[in-house]
């Protein structure tokens, strides 16, 4: 498995804390809460289809990802942003192996929960300042933690850092609309969301290319390799 010898990396403890903290966003600070972190895979299962306007459940959204980028396995994958665990276990059922990361204590604990797999493991940290070395992944997968992060460009950078060349990156976001919501949503107070537009999302990744990209209603796809791979 992947070492992380700079961060905390937990098998069944969630007690370690990583030693920076980046600003959080209003969202961020939301997802900490043990309320927010119990009813998380409820909206997560309902999230894209209310989003795309139909019918898009996980089993779909998992389809989507494994025809795209076909996780092998033993590949080594890190799911950017956890959650309740939905990419590192569709990751650990192709029997890769995982780090599934997130900065919330109660969102790993709902994960280890739902996902009890040994090809995972968890780690409290927050992306924007993983301390990962570099080039540690075949493989990142991003489910909506891009619109939650503090800088993005900063996010996005660190991802494609970790990856290995001809390693792939994995993103699932809402881009920008332009609208009245999503304005309201931006405010710090009210979220601190941010709503990024596919071709600013492709300049934070100039060491990798766009290989799909696939929108459907209000979320988009994108799978993007990183040069170098042989």
């Amino acid at each position: 498995m992947t070492s992380v010898p700079q961060k905390p990396q937990m098998q069944g403890n969630l007690n370690p804390v990583p030693p920076t903290q980046p600003a959080l966003t209003a969202a961020q600070h939301s997802n900490t809460l043990e309320l927010t972190a119990r009813g998380y895979a409820l909206w997560r299962a309902r999230s894209l289809g209310l989003l795309s306007g139909t019918p898009f459940g996980l089993a779909r959204e998992a389809r989507l990802f494994r025809a795209l980028c076909r996780p092998q396995p033993g590949q080594d994958w890190l799911d950017a942003g956890t959650s309740a665990g939905f990419y590192a276990g569709v990751l650990a059922a192709a029997d890769c192996r995982v780090l599934a990361a997130d900065l919330s204590a109660p969102m790993l604990s709902e994960a280890q929960r739902r996902e009890n797999s040994p090809n995972i493991d968890w780690a409290l940290m927050n992306l924007e300042d993983s301390g990962l070395p570099d080039g540690s992944f075949d493989g990142v997968a991003v489910g909506a933690t891009l619109n939650e992060t503090h800088d993005p460009a900063r996010f996005l950078s660190e991802l494609a850092r970790v990856l290995r060349p001809g390693g792939q990156l994995w993103l699932m976001y809402v881009p920008r609309t332009g609208g009245l919501l999503q304005r309201l949503l931006s405010v710090p107070t009210l979220g601190g969301l941010n709503f990024p537009d596919p071709a600013w999302v492709a300049r934070q990744l100039p060491g990798l290319d766009l290989t799909d990209g696939l929108g459907v209603g209000a979320v988009r796809f994108g799978r993007y390799v990183k040069r170098g791979g042989g």
